[in-house]
């Protein structure tokens, strides 16, 4: 995968060179730019600005019970032609700050800046802080298919199914 940094933002790494599968990306420097371009992503959804702490020069994000945001990354990715790269959960992100991975495919034909959206699914605030590491990608190799319709259902399955049309739960499970 071919990336471009535009903006501040440390260069997307796996955590254990080759050994890792996940891509982690991280949130860029808090620079007026970013701050302007975040108000107008997250303008419809309501949620908390972006704050500055001035005793500890902190800059984070607040992100409230049940509020969802969308995160410029700063990063432009090139994906190669029969693959995806697909955003999920890390998971101490996920298990400690309760912090889940909303849209998650990027397809190749896509040239713009990779966005992360995220949604605190915890009971408590949550703080998003600049440089930190927040979601991985994996990139995954997709085959394309024919997309036909039939005009009955017995072109689909010819034969019962052993599970049949049965959805959740059943199975038993």
């Amino acid at each position: 995968m071919k990336y471009y940094k535009c903006r501040n933002v440390k260069s997307p790494q796996r955590a254990n060179d080759n050994l890792s599968v996940g891509i982690d990306f991280f949130i860029p420097y808090f620079n007026d730019r970013f701050v302007e371009d975040f108000k107008f992503k997250n303008k419809d959804n309501n949620i908390s600005v972006l704050i500055c702490d001035e005793v500890k020069f902190d800059k984070y994000i607040i992100i409230k019970p049940q509020e969802r945001v969308l995160i410029p990354s700063g990063i432009i990715v090139k994906i190669p032609k029969n693959y995806m790269l697909c955003a999920f959960n890390k998971s101490g992100v996920s298990s400690k700050k309760g912090l889940d991975v909303l849209a998650s495919v990027v397809d190749p034909g896509y040239s713009g800046e990779v966005h992360i959206n995220l949604v605190n699914t915890g009971k408590h605030i949550q703080y998003i802080y600049e440089e930190e590491k927040i979601i991985q990608f994996i990139m995954i190799p997709i085959k394309y298919s024919t997309i036909k319709e039939v005009k009955t259902y017995k072109e689909l399955y010819p034969k019962k199914t052993i599970r049949g049309s049965g959805g959740f739960g059943s199975t038993g499970a």
